[in-house]
Formats: C-alpha cells, sequence, structure tokens
C-alpha cells in the first residue's frame, strides 16, 4: 500500500502564495511521475501540474508562471508552489503518484496510481 501525506492548505487572499507538500511512503519501488490535481465544486478533477522522474514539469495553461513544481527524490516528496493565487484557485488540491512496482523474482512490475485524500485551498479576495 502506498499513503500520501498532503499539507499545507488554508486561506489566503488572492496575490498571495501557497506551498502543499505531498510525502509518498509505503511499498514501491520507484515513482514514475507525481501530480496535483484540484477539483472547484460543480467542475471536473483537473491536472495542475506534474513533475517525472527525470524531472520534466508540465503544467496546466492556467497556472503557468504562477505556479511551479519541484522534488526531492530522497523523500519522495513533491512541493508545488503556488503564487499570485486568484480567486479561481479555489479548490480542494490533491496529490498524485504513478508508482513501479516489482512483482515476482523474475523482475516483472506493474505501475499504480494513488490519491491523497485532498487539502482545501480558499482564495479570498
Amino acid at each position: 500500500q502506498v499513503r500520501l501525506v498532503e499539507s499545507g492548505g488554508g486561506l489566503v487572499q488572492a496575490g498571495g502564495s501557497l506551498r502543499l507538500p505531498c510525502a509518498a511512503s509505503g511499498r514501491f519501488d520507484s515513482i514514475n511521475s507525481m501530480a496535483w490535481f484540484r477539483q472547484s465544486p460543480g467542475k471536473e478533477r483537473e491536472m495542475v501540474a506534474n513533475i517525472g522522474s527525470g524531472g520534466s514539469t508540465n503544467y496546466a495553461a492556467s497556472v503557468k508562471g504562477r505556479f511551479t513544481i519541484s522534488k526531492d527524490s530522497a523523500t519522495n516528496t513533491m512541493y508545488p508552489q503556488m503564487d499570485y493565487l486568484k480567486g479561481e484557485d479555489t479548490a480542494v488540491y490533491y496529490c498524485n503518484v504513478d508508482v513501479r512496482i516489482v512483482v515476482n523474482v523474475e523482475g516483472a512490475t506493474v505501475n499504480r496510481i494513488y490519491w491523497g485524500e485532498g487539502t482545501p485551498v480558499t482564495v479570498s479576495s
């Protein structure tokens, strides 16, 4: 089982910043990618940013230039940094991890995706 621990959510004024660390632990052999998704009331869950095993990053157009994502591979922790927050960034933010697990002595592997419980972010104007 893989556990994701999210933190850093809360209330912030428009123009402010928040950091939302997400730490992965449990039984897995490597991480393929980590990502942040968000879901606002009445909307579908959307990908905000992701970071691959080699450090490559992708951002949703709505957050590009305002959000950055980094990671610490030694601790399996992802650090999304959200700056210049806007009211439309208000949502529940979910951590997502794609891990690789070796399943037998021959080295066969499977990939599994896990989700955190979500942390709410409210941006007040």
